[in-house]
């Protein structure tokens, strides 16, 4: 079979492509006596196909949406109180999401961004984790009046006490993988 390799854009569709093919006839031999010419006979074609787009580059994520440590769901003893507030706040038992730069959990108090709050965490085997956060923003939840949900990143966390956040993070995230794979 002889091929013209040439593609042609149809003029109706740019999205269609279109290859010229030449092919012999059904049932004609390539000797001479196939025709009154003296040639074989051809059928000539094209068959039309639908080109695909390249593939473009995805967008990259909003400052918002890059994380520069893992982030973990679990449920931890925290006080959370202004930075200013020198009382011994209380610990309540709560859903944190939480890495090693940030973390995000439900309150009671319509903080404002920019501000600083002083935040500690039972972490596992009693270890009480004392640190400062400022807060990014606050998502008021509709299912409750004056709930929100508090978005804060890390400040002024020394990196030893950020290496041993990291690590618990982690131990959360095994435990989790060996209680899943184990059932």
């Amino acid at each position: 079979m002889m091929r013209n390799s040439e593609f042609l854009s149809t003029s109706h569709d740019p999205g269609f492509l279109a290859e010229s093919l030449r092919m012999p006839a059904l049932g004609a031999r390539s000797d001479t006596s196939s025709t009154h010419s003296g040639r074989p006979s051809f059928l000539n074609f094209a068959i039309l196909f639908r080109s695909m787009a390249p593939d473009t580059p995805t967008s990259k994520p909003s400052a918002r949406d890059r994380r520069a440590y893992f982030r973990v769901n679990t449920v931890l003893s925290i006080s959370i109180q202004a930075e200013t507030d020198t009382t011994e706040g209380e610990f309540i038992e709560k859903s944190v999401n939480i890495s090693g730069g940030g973390i995000s959990v439900t309150v009671n108090v319509a903080y404002r961004p920019d501000d600083v709050l002083s935040i500690t965490l039972i972490l596992p085997d009693q270890l009480i984790f004392r640190t400062y956060a400022e807060v990014l923003w606050l998502d008021p939840l509709p299912y409750h009046a004056g709930t929100y949900r508090l978005h804060a990143r890390f400040v002024r966390m020394t990196t030893q006490n950020q290496e041993l956040l990291i690590r618990h993070i982690l131990g959360f995230q095994r435990s989790r993988l060996e209680n899943h794979y184990s059932a």
